[in-house]
């Protein structure tokens, strides 16, 4: 069945011509790449058609791009530093080697970009269409300067011929001068550090080092070691948020500063932690190049294959280097097959804008970041992840059930159908010391993510979710306490909070403080075989006769005709056949024990995959027993029920799994540690 997603995937590719809007594309190669067509010329030609597009869009010296859309909160001119840096990032990657020694640039980006350094750094904080802002602390609209120079930095670093040593030296002291005022601005807590680091990496390599930029990058590094938690996974700081900025920036700033700076030893301690991260990350992409749904700034969307693209500049990689590239041709002709760009520039969205996916921080040149993904363009065309032939990952040839125990994560995927999914009992975003209440984040506080559904937005139906109602308010999910992981199943509690939104029901906000039931928690344990789901959940502490939901994987599609609906007492089916959100796609869930009866809700906002949604659930009112649903969400057709593939029997505090393929799962609730 792996190869019938290869074969689609290869068909889909075929027009691939008509998404480029200023440059031609070269003819897909489907001898070298069997499953994508896409080749390095073709990764260059995307590149160039995105830096030809955004050009339009530069201010009068060129210092800044101001992409038209949503201002984010820090202002337009913050935006166009954004644009101008993202951009610039793209362009370095497009035209540097490993060594920073001029290569080709046919179409004379680095040029634009250095004039604009030159005129954005003339007089920083002036009134203008140009300069630049001064970089300011956390909290004021100047703060993301500090990001965005990291990417100035980080390009400059990869590109030093042609861009660094052409300048005079006035024109460097001040670039530099610009730069190095971030190292002493307070970062926020997380992997904004990582940003100094790579300021700091970069005045070192272009001989101005001293004392500061020491310090910087032993802070930076001492705190990667700090928020390290085991099999390849960073914490995002403090926050117990296991996210795609694991990949696109706690993995890649680090190990990008040891590979240019040649350190060996510290490319061997950081080497050895991707690997791992890659060895699991790796099954969370879709055989059709989606990666997985989960977190903030998804907006970001080809920036979720830097890691692979580092693990082949670092040498590291668990996958061969013909695997690398599949996964990351298959990654960039999903998003530009499915209008992620409008005439080369790219939305502020997933498919397309989609608002909801949005943070505040977020402008028009945000989705830039997007350039972090054509990191490989940094190795010459002779490299193996160019030469060798595409091929599929071991992930995409067997079912994989795999438990990350150090971020309470449980990934599932499937062969038959290519679709990946995380069962989310660890990833919050919440700081330790943040109050557990507020409104709930859709990005993290759901059960489950997928590489084709989206989660719901905030005030509409929740997918994947567990909730009891009280005085008429359902509770949310913020603070995910992890227990414990086995080899196919991971266990979580959370306190139900009563959210009280400000100023008005439909608020984005609410209060810090929330109705809170003292010593009370929902237990929750999801075990997995092949596309099957069992959901465990036990009330602690709750009174009984309580309305109480679970709900299952959300069906998106661009018109309410295109799913169909089949509810029986216990159990409900949602299908959709709607090709421009990913095909067919079901969504099973089934009462075993505890849950009463089987339902639909529709979701008017949908998901980033689709305008319209359904979302199946289960009702019943709260006790003492244990609640336990199957659940399954598949792109194969005609899917068994699921009683057929799995048999669950409960006797006092253990649930025993039968499942199909003839092995079986115990769960005693009573034998996790839920403190």
């Amino acid at each position: 069945m792996a190869s019938e997603a290869v074969t689609t995937m290869a068909a889909q590719s075929r027009d691939f011509s008509e998404l480029l809007t200023h440059v031609d594309s070269p003819a897909l190669d489907f001898s070298l790449s069997p499953i994508t067509g896409l080749t390095r010329a073709h990764w260059l030609a995307v590149a160039d058609d995105w830096l030809l597009s955004v050009a339009r869009f530069r201010s009068p010296a060129g210092a800044r791009i101001d992409l038209p859309g949503r201002p984010s909160h820090n202002g337009q001119r913050s935006d166009g530093v954004e644009g101008f840096a993202r951009t610039f990032l793209l362009a370095a990657f497009r035209s540097a080697d490993q060594k920073g020694v001029r290569g080709p640039d046919p179409h004379g980006h680095l040029a634009r970009y250095l004039e604009g350094m030159v005129a954005g750094t003339a007089r920083p904080g002036a009134d203008d269409t140009d300069s630049w802002p001064i970089i300011g602390e956390m909290g004021g609209p100047d703060a993301q300067s500090h990001v965005e120079a990291a990417s100035i930095a980080l390009g400059l670093h990869l590109t030093r011929e042609a861009t660094w040593n052409l300048l005079a030296t006035d024109e460097q002291d001040r670039i530099g001068g610009w730069l190095r005022s971030s190292l002493w601005r307070r970062p926020s807590p997380n992997n904004w550090y990582l940003f100094s680091l790579t300021v700091a990496s970069f005045l070192e390599g272009v001989g101005r080092a001293d004392e500061r930029t020491s310090f910087i990058i032993e802070r930076g590094l001492r705190l990667i070691d700090e928020w390290y938690r085991g099999e390849g996974w960073y914490s995002d700081g403090e926050l117990r948020a296991f996210d795609h900025y694991i990949g696109w920036a706690l993995h890649s700033y680090p190990v990008m500063h040891a590979h240019l700076r040649a350190d060996s030893a510290l490319s061997l301690r950081l080497g050895d932690r991707l690997r791992q991260f890659l060895e699991s990350f790796q099954a969370t992409f879709d055989s059709n190049g989606a990666p997985m749904f989960f977190g903030r700034s998804m907006i970001y969307r080809t920036a979720t294959v830097a890691s692979i693209a580092m693990g082949e500049i670092a040498g590291v990689s668990p996958l061969s280097s013909g695997q690398s590239r599949r996964v990351m041709s298959a990654n960039l002709a999903y998003f530009l097959k499915r209008g992620a760009t409008r005439d080369g520039v790219l939305s502020m969205g997933w498919h397309g804008p989609y608002p909801p996916i949005v943070q505040r921080y977020s402008g028009p040149g945000s989705p830039f970041w997007a350039s972090k993904g054509f990191a490989a363009l940094m190795l010459p065309d002779g490299h193996p992840v160019w030469t060798e032939t595409e091929t599929v990952t071991g992930a995409e040839t067997v079912d994989v059930a795999r438990a990350v125990a150090s971020a309470g994560l449980l990934i599932q995927r499937t062969s038959a159908d290519g679709i990946a999914r995380i069962h989310n009992h660890g990833s919050d975003n919440v700081r330790p010391t943040t109050p557990d209440a507020g409104a709930p984040d859709p990005l993290y506080g759901r059960f489950a993510y997928s590489t084709r559904t989206g989660p719901t937005p905030l005030h509409t139906p929740s997918d994947n979710d567990v909730h009891v109602k009280l005085n008429g308010v359902w509770s949310v999910r913020r603070k995910i306490h992890a227990a414990a992981t086995g080899a196919n199943w991971a266990a979580s509690w959370h306190a139900p909070r009563f959210t009280v939104y400000a100023p008005e029901a439909a608020s984005d906000t609410a209060s810090d403080t929330a109705v809170i039931l003292p010593s009370t928690s929902i237990q929750s344990v999801t075990a997995v075989c092949s596309r099957v789901e069992v959901r465990i959940t036990r009330l602690h502490g709750l009174e009984s006769g309580l309305p109480f939901r679970l709900s299952g994987w959300a069906v998106a599609s661009s018109t309410p005709e295109l799913v169909t609906t089949r509810l029986t007492e216990r159990g409900v089916t949602v299908r959709s056949d709607d090709a421009g959100t990913g095909g067919r796609l079901t969504s099973q869930l089934q009462a075993v024990t505890g849950w009463q009866n089987a339902a639909t809700r529709s979701g008017s906002y949908g998901t980033a995959l689709g305008n319209w949604a359904i979302v199946p659930e289960l009702l019943g009112t709260t006790s003492g027993e244990i609640f336990v649903a199957l659940a399954s969400l598949t792109g194969t057709p005609g899917p068994e029920p699921l009683s057929e593939m799995v048999t669950v029997q409960v006797a006092g505090s253990k649930v025993d799994i039968s499942w199909h393929d003839g092995t079986s799962t115990t769960i005693d609730m009573d034998a996790i540690d839920w403190s």
